[in-house]
């Protein structure tokens, strides 16, 4: 129904937009207010707004600009991070106890006032709810028995957290720049919990704010969440209370729009300010006009078709080897992904410590043949892949299907939502899917630990990386994976890193395709808008209009 409604939706101005999203019935106009930003954006992916539970991209952007962390990742150098809420840290000597010094006066969107209490609470309720994002915190020894103890305010103003292992330090403060380490308002969450009842599988009898955090919004960030509407909008209005320097605009709002042409049509029309899902064509297009512009960054984000090791056809490794010979990378390069993303095979984005830029596989149907005849499928077979109804997910989809099927695979492609192709995938009720890994922090570790990491392939596994979403079971790379955290030597854990591409490349059921370029089409009169290394580093609160 949504695809019907959304060439209406996209003829709408932004004034109409913006009264849609508060509600009120205000007249349309030719330009957007110069104090509100609108994008154009396609958020199907959000599931929740919870940063407690949020995993996916376009989650990240909001919940960057609307929650403040203990540190955030340092734009200059993206090797360093700088403090949020802390003013300064320290790490004890034996590596093991991180001494947290807030910054002092400042207050959440409420007007409550922001201690250690509430960063204590954040990590506690992160650990206990244990959605998703959890094993970014519990892979530091914190369980639900332990938080209390190990993620502890010492005083007002101190907030302390001690880890099992002596980690590298900047792997440590890397994770703490993750959507799951936002400070959430202590107060007010726990004016809105929910009593339940205890289960197998969840002890504790309330849940910690949860479902009103889906949609409710207890931060202290520039901006403050006040609506999402699920495939429709999503508005942030300018907090006051913020401790830091004021967002420059009142308000920001993403209009949900899925086609790039719809995006482009209304920024040139002025319906929208930005456009942040434009295809090749399209923004090749704005590029030319006059009264546009555009940018790019390189993300830290890959793009890769995954195969569930469940299904016994994709559990060979004649068959997974195949399938990486059955991408026509060239083609791909030059049309779908040409100036929004370039070839690149393996899981660590470059820019990366231990990146490898190596692109080993082509374009080879006689070789994925005589592998498929070597594994027993001389006339193939059919397989589904699960597809994002979003490009360049499509197009790849679509040019995947046609190249198998020269091979004599019959591939039947699955499309949905982001929300029902990720939760399909998540549950590991898949035969393939095609998806993108953005990091969740600026190390190595977020990339390995999800490509390499699987340390319980049961279904009951807590640990849901991709290499467990995908049944890939492999204690040796769990373990290696694990050593590079303790190696604080960065050309040795660089190595490490190396190795474990290899053994991704060689043999895994991941065909990484290629490494993203974020690119957006801007209204002329935009001044300050940039594009961020990682989802979560898109930062609108410096934004203004002339």
């Amino acid at each position: 129904m949504m695809h019907k409604l959304n060439g209406r939706l996209r003829l709408l101005t932004a004034s109409a937009a913006l009264a849609l999203a508060l509600g009120a019935a205000l007249p349309a106009f030719a330009e957007t207010p110069k104090d509100t930003l609108v994008e154009g954006f396609a958020f199907d992916d959000i599931i929740t707004m919870d940063p407690g539970e949020a995993f996916e991209l376009s989650t990240a952007e909001v919940t960057s600009n609307t929650y403040s962390l203990l540190v955030r990742l340092d734009l200059n150098d993206t090797s360093k991070v700088v403090g949020d809420l802390a003013e300064s840290w320290t790490v004890s000597d034996d590596g093991l106890t991180y001494t947290f010094k807030l910054k002092q006066g400042m207050k959440f969107a409420s007007g409550n006032p922001i201690t250690a209490e509430d960063v204590a609470y954040s990590f506690e309720r992160a650990v206990k709810l244990d959605k998703s994002p959890a094993f970014i915190l519990t892979q530091f020894g914190l369980s639900g028995d332990n938080v209390t103890e190990k993620a502890k305010a010492a005083d007002e103003h101190t907030f302390v957290f001690t880890v099992d292992q002596p980690y590298a330090p900047s792997f440590v403060l890397n994770c703490l720049t993750a959507t799951v380490a936002s400070v959430v308002d202590k107060k007010l969450v726990l004016e809105h919990v929910k009593s339940v009842e205890p289960t197998k599988d969840y002890k504790y009898d309330n849940d910690f704010g949860n479902e009103w955090l889906k949609t409710g919004y207890g931060g202290s960030g520039p901006f403050k969440l006040r609506e999402w509407r699920a495939n429709e909008v999503v508005v942030l209005e300018r907090n006051d209370n913020y401790y830091g320097e004021p967002a420059k605009l009142a308000r920001v709002i993403y209009r949900h729009m899925k086609e790039s042409s719809g995006q482009r049509l209304a920024l040139e029309a002025g319906d929208i300010d930005v456009a942040r899902n434009l295809e090749p064509g399209d923004y090749e297009a704005v590029g030319k006009n006059a009264d546009l512009a555009t940018t790019s960054a390189p993300k830290g984000t890959v793009w890769y078709i995954s195969l569930n090791q469940k299904n016994e056809n994709l559990a060979k490794p004649e068959v997974r080897e195949a399938f990486k010979y059955l991408v026509d990378y060239d083609a791909i390069g030059a049309t779908l992904i040409k100036g929004i993303g370039e070839i690149h095979q393996s899981f660590l984005p470059k820019d990366v410590l231990g990146a490898l830029n190596e692109n080993p596989y082509t374009f080879d149907v006689a070789k994925a043949k005589e592998l498929l005849a070597k594994a027993g499928y001389t006339d193939g077979f059919t397989v589904t892949m699960d597809v994002r109804n979003t490009q360049p997910a499509t197009g790849i989809a679509e040019s995947f299907q046609q190249t198998l099927g020269q091979a004599g695979v019959k591939l039947e492609i699955i499309p949905g939502d982001g929300k029902q192709t990720l939760t399909k995938y998540r549950a590991r009720n898949h035969d393939m899917y095609i998806g993108q890994w953005g990091m969740d922090y600026f190390d190595p570790h977020s990339n390995a630990d999800t490509f390499t990491n699987n340390p319980d392939n049961s279904d009951a596994g807590t640990n849901k990386t991709l290499a467990w979403r995908n049944a890939w079971d492999v204690p040796e790379l769990s373990k290696k994976t694990k050593e590079a955290l303790l190696e604080r030597d960065s050309a040795k854990r660089a190595e490490i890193y190396k190795e474990l591409q290899k053994s991704v490349l060689d043999d895994s059921p991941f065909v990484i395709i290629f490494q993203q370029t974020e690119v957006a089409g801007l209204r002329g009169n935009l001044k300050g808008f940039k594009l961020g290394p990682s989802f979560d580093t898109n930062y609108v609160w410096n934004v203004s209009k002339e």
